[in-house]
């Protein structure tokens, strides 16, 4: 589970971003100042840090200067209420890797979180084939089988598939499936995920209602159990 920083000093929008990015599936830290977020800093190591600019004391400017000074290089993704060029320009500069102008749409927040979360991680390297029980997949040629009869699955289908089977036992959150099979420059919602793994149980399920294979883990995310 991907950890995220979240240093916000007005509480109504802290407490708004904690609950959806714990809904996606995130460990969230979140703290209202700049002090604080050091402070966590020094206990943990976040694998993305949201930072305000408009903090009390100590600015986000200052901040993630002071971050990059020290050698942190964890992604920055910037809050900012000012969408003027020269405040987004020496955002950049100063070393976040990204900015979101308030007020902003949680989709694309988001979507921008997925972007650089997966730009900061190591390459994924993908199955070309699995075997599930009595199912057969090739990824390479898109072709799915039960006992030799073949299964239609679409595109998607065989991305979300073959995501999970790259790491078999392992929980992907929704959010990461989005990332991963949906890609960063559209903004679908989570309910996405969920309406094309139910599509994709019912092909590779023998009974959909009570999956074995691709498993939820409730508040998380989703599975894939391998054949023992």
């Amino acid at each position: 589970m991907k950890r995220i920083l979240l240093v916000e000093d007005e509480a109504p929008i802290r407490r708004g971003l904690e609950d959806n990015l714990r809904y996606e599936g995130y460990q969230v830290d979140s703290v209202g100042d700049a002090e604080a977020a050091r402070e966590q800093l020094s206990s943990a190591s976040p694998d993305l840090i949201v930072l305000d600019v408009m903090l009390p004391g100590m600015s986000g400017y200052d901040l993630c200067r002071l971050l990059r000074r020290e050698g942190n290089r964890t992604p920055i993704l910037m809050l900012t209420a000012r969408g003027q060029e020269f405040d987004r320009v020496m955002g950049l500069d100063l070393g976040a890797d990204d900015y979101v102008t308030k007020p902003f749409s949680v989709l694309e927040l988001m979507a921008r979180i997925r972007a650089l979360l997966r730009r900061a991680a190591p390459e994924e390297e993908l199955p070309d084939q699995l075997v599930l029980g009595d199912i057969e997949v090739d990824f390479r040629r898109f072709e799915t089988a039960r006992n030799g009869e073949s299964l239609s699955l679409s595109r998607k289908e065989y991305g979300l598939l073959r995501m999970l089977a790259s790491r078999p036992g392992e929980v992907f959150t929704r959010d990461e499936l989005l990332d991963r099979v949906w890609g960063e420059d559209t903004y679908p919602s989570t309910r996405t995920v969920d309406n094309h793994v139910s599509m994709l149980r019912s092909k590779v399920e023998a009974d959909p209602a009570h999956p074995r294979r691709i498993v939820t883990v409730h508040g998380v995310g989703y599975k894939l159990v391998p054949d023992q």
